[in-house]
């Protein structure tokens, strides 16, 4: 760990300022300045409309460059005008930390030695949330939001809900435009920053929460909790219905189909009925009408049974353009077959959608299951006897999928 004299100047040579957004934490803010600018020159500090003494503070500290919002307006909306600022002022990286005392300064080494590794990654400061002090609210929180951070992008990191973070500014700026003002903005850019391929880091940080009697908090429970919900179901349904698959198929691209054969099929160390099950059971719930909620379901089931949970996501997808009009087709022709319906007079057309298939509806539902059936078992039997016959060694079956 660098010497507390030498931090400055790394901060300096990095172009990296911290940044401050501050609400009505006059209790706080002038120790938290205090040992912030041990750490570095360049401290921004918002002053989003605090009626307290925060001006009179400020105003104690000539060295700290500040932004004053003359109305209240939210964490969101200050970190937004922060980051415009930074990067006007040709900062490459942000470091926030909250105002109220919770986080330590002597944690930013520990942000500088990832960047340094990392260049344009985003830094999150994990916290200890088993700790005694960490309030229910917080405790349910933060599993809550690294749940949802998990079906949004397909990572898991061990804090989302926290304000210590370094934040790439480049990406940040090139993700364009945001929508939230408030708490839930922390939600929207680094779910959004993931989207964009930017590597999610996260470093060991500690935190103080003030006994209960004496703490201060303007997270209003009810209210902001339901915003922070509202925006994680969008993200949900956005994630679901059209980024997850974009970004499977984009991945797919960057690889040859060989190595991908090789990864996860002849090189695999699951057993060749747990590959042709993850297969076969993929295929299936990509043919059957869950729309928009086959990664969510295809996850959940694979995790059920055991089986290769990569797999059996990503051959639901099948059920994307151009294939989608080839299924649909399938599954009502299927469906005509099974309810004696005469439907040999129709033939195939890739304008086949889901208004056409509203007026044949029942007739279609119950072919994509059977069609499901079908395809899934005959995929999987297929996708067996292909293993049996290029796998040379019987591999070990584990669970770490």
């Amino acid at each position: 760990m660098p010497e507390i004299t030498r931090i400055p100047a790394k901060m300096a040579e990095l172009r990296c300022c911290v940044m401050i957004a501050t609400y009505n934490n006059d209790h706080a803010l002038s120790e938290v300045l205090q040992n912030t600018l041990l750490y570095c020159r360049d401290v921004i500090v918002v002053n989003d409309g605090s009626t307290d003494n925060t001006s009179a503070i400020l105003n104690a500290f000539p060295q700290v460059k500040r932004i004053d919002i003359a109305q209240n307006t939210g964490k969101g909306w200050a970190l937004r005008q922060g980051f415009k600022y930074a990067i006007s002022q040709g900062f490459r990286y942000a470091l926030t930390l909250d105002s109220d005392g919770q986080h330590f300064p002597e944690d930013i080494p520990s942000f500088l030695e990832a960047i340094e590794s990392n260049p344009d990654a985003m830094i999150i400061g994990a916290r200890n949330m088993v700790q005694e002090a960490v309030p229910g609210t917080s405790s349910f929180g933060h599993k809550f939001s690294i749940f949802w951070f998990k079906v949004e992008t397909g990572q898991t990191v061990p804090d989302v809900q926290t304000g210590y973070r370094l934040y790439p500014l480049d990406c940040v700026r090139d993700l364009g435009r945001f929508y939230t003002k408030k708490y839930e903005f922390e939600v929207e850019v680094l779910v959004r920053l993931a989207w964009a391929g930017v590597k999610i880091l996260s470093v060991p940080v500690k935190v103080y929460y003030a006994p209960k009697e004496s703490r201060v908090s303007h997270f209003r429970k009810f209210r902001d909790f339901s915003r922070v919900s509202i925006v994680n179901s969008i993200l949900v349904f956005m994630a679901l219905l059209w980024v997850r698959p974009f970004l499977f198929f984009k991945n797919m691209r960057k690889k040859s189909a060989r190595e991908f054969i090789r990864k996860y099929f002849l090189d695999s160390a699951d057993s060749n009925t747990r590959i042709a099950c993850s297969v076969g059971v993929g295929m299936f719930m990509g043919v059957i009408p869950i729309w928009g909620w086959q990664i969510m379901a295809s996850f959940g089931i694979a995790y059920l049974l055991r089986l290769n949970r990569f797999l059996t996501v990503a051959f639901s997808n099948i059920s994307l353009p151009p294939l989608l009009p080839v299924i649909l087709f399938a599954s009502y022709h299927t469906g005509g077959i099974v309810l004696g319906q005469n439907s040999s007079s129709m033939s195939y057309s890739p304008g086949i959608d889901f208004q056409w298939i509203r007026s044949n509806l029942v007739q279609y539902l119950v072919g994509s299951v059977v069609f499901g059936v079908i395809l899934g078992a005959t995929s999987g039997l297929i996708t067996y006897l292909l293993l049996s016959v290029f796998r040379k060694t019987k591999p070990v079956k584990t669970d770490e999928h």
